[in-house]
């Protein structure tokens, strides 16, 4: 298999335990479909954490698949600025050199923000229970409203 890039001859290598096609000229690699997964699994994280949207802004590439020949789709990876390049028939996905770190960056960008996410969402519902007096009655519109009610 040639490199979509410049047409030089991949070169089987094992990078973060995927066994993947290497350019030895422009350092890109070809990913078979499933090891773009493999790849994001190698970022501490559940597939749930990683389950989303990977393909936004499709265009056509420039480059054509190694395997089939057919010319392949440009896409913003997971809508970050990370334009990669992948084969409609799913053989795989072309990523230039210095790519696979950045998924990777993604990824582990990605795990950090829902982890904030559900940290706010918590504090943010006891700080709601505390406004309602967490079910114990008052709370601070109880304690607001009480400084302006009569006294008998």
């Amino acid at each position: 298999m040639n490199c979509p890039r410049d047409g030089t001859e991949l070169i089987i290598e094992h990078h973060h335990g995927i066994e993947v096609d290497h350019c030895p000229t422009c350092n890109g690699r070809w990913l078979d479909h499933h090891e773009l997964d493999e790849l994001e699994s190698t970022v501490p994280s559940t597939p749930e954490e990683r389950r989303a949207t990977v393909q936004y802004a499709k265009k056509q590439s420039e480059l054509d698949c190694p395997k089939c020949g057919k010319r392949m789709t440009a896409f913003n990876y997971r809508a970050y600025d990370l334009e990669l390049d992948t084969c409609e028939d799913e053989h795989g996905f072309w990523l230039d050199a210095g790519e696979e770190g950045r998924v990777r960056d993604i990824i582990e960008e990605r795990i950090k923000g829902l982890s904030r996410s559900a940290s706010a969402e918590a504090a943010w519902g006891n700080f709601i229970d505390g406004l309602k007096g967490g079910g114990r009655g008052g709370g601070v519109w109880g304690s607001i409203s009480g400084l302006f009610r009569r006294k008998r």
